[in-house]
């Protein structure tokens, strides 16, 4: 079985490996949060590129097979040096779900709740560009909230209140979709419905990003043994029990069943 990289800036990034081990669970995972420079929305452009294709490159080393690039932001500002640099591997990316939004609106009003890099970022609005004139999208940096979800407050009342400040214009607007544009968000899913109510739909791409990994993969020659399961690396630039504890509150998938190791990101702080 293939080992395939997971990296995000911190634990928003476990969204798409929780699917990834309820779609592909026979494979191996190298899961690589950059929690000391979490959260990448707010730093600049070329800072991202830079570190975010060290990062890919180090996964690489590892021995990795394919690198989902688990991050909005990373995906936007770095996604094609990453391709340039490793073409023999399969570099997936995650992007905004607002061309899914534009087919699934009923009302043409879609909200995209995402970081300021990600809204500001060249691919972001090349993407918008090539969307229908009739559908209008109320953008929503959501400032503050990677920061509460790191440290483990995703389901706290101050998160809560934060998040109604962010969906307020969203919701003045009267939307009836919402992206979600930051792999951390789909953590968000419960305040998120508490807020706006169970009648607005809510577009989070892990099942699409995993299905493309899928799809990568299968162009690989199978191998002769199959097996249930596979190994979880989680890895970590900052504290790496942290980042397993935070695994097993907000994944659903069954870790038990796998074979769990953590530890330490050295050398590239």
């Amino acid at each position: 079985m293939a080992l395939i990289g997971v990296f995000d800036s911190g634990v928003g990034g476990l969204s798409i490996l929780d699917e990834a081990l309820h779609q592909l669970p026979e494979h191996d995972y190298l899961y690589l949060a950059d929690s000391v420079n979490a959260p990448y929305g707010e730093k600049s452009s070329e800072w991202i590129a830079a570190r975010s294709l060290a990062l890919c490159q180090h996964l690489a080393k590892e021995g990795c097979e394919a690198i989902v690039v688990a991050c909005n932001t990373a995906t936007a500002q770095a996604i094609k040096d990453i391709r340039h640099a490793l073409p023999q591997i399969p570099i997936i990316g995650v992007e905004p779900g607002i061309k899914p939004a534009s087919m699934q609106t009923q009302n043409g009003i879609v909200g995209v709740l995402a970081t300021e890099a990600t809204l500001k970022s060249d691919k972001f609005n090349a993407l918008l560009a090539t969307l229908p004139a009739h559908c209008q999208f109320i953008k929503q940096a959501g400032a503050g909230l990677v920061p509460m979800i790191e440290a483990g407050h995703a389901n706290s009342d101050d998160i809560l209140e934060l998040l109604a400040q962010h969906l307020t214009p969203i919701q003045d607007a009267g939307a009836d979709t919402l992206v979600l544009g930051c792999t951390h968000y789909p953590f968000l899913r419960k305040a998120i419905r508490k807020l706006l109510g169970d009648t607005i739909t809510i577009i989070d791409t892990s099942e699409a990003v995993v299905r493309q990994l899928k799809r990568q993969l299968d162009l690989k020659p199978a191998p002769s043994i199959r097996r249930k399961t596979g190994a979880v690396l989680f890895v970590s630039s900052k504290d790496e029990s942290s980042l397993l504890n935070m695994a097993k509150e907000l994944m659903t998938s069954d870790l038990s069943s796998h074979q769990v190791l953590a530890k330490h990101l050295g050398g590239m702080q």
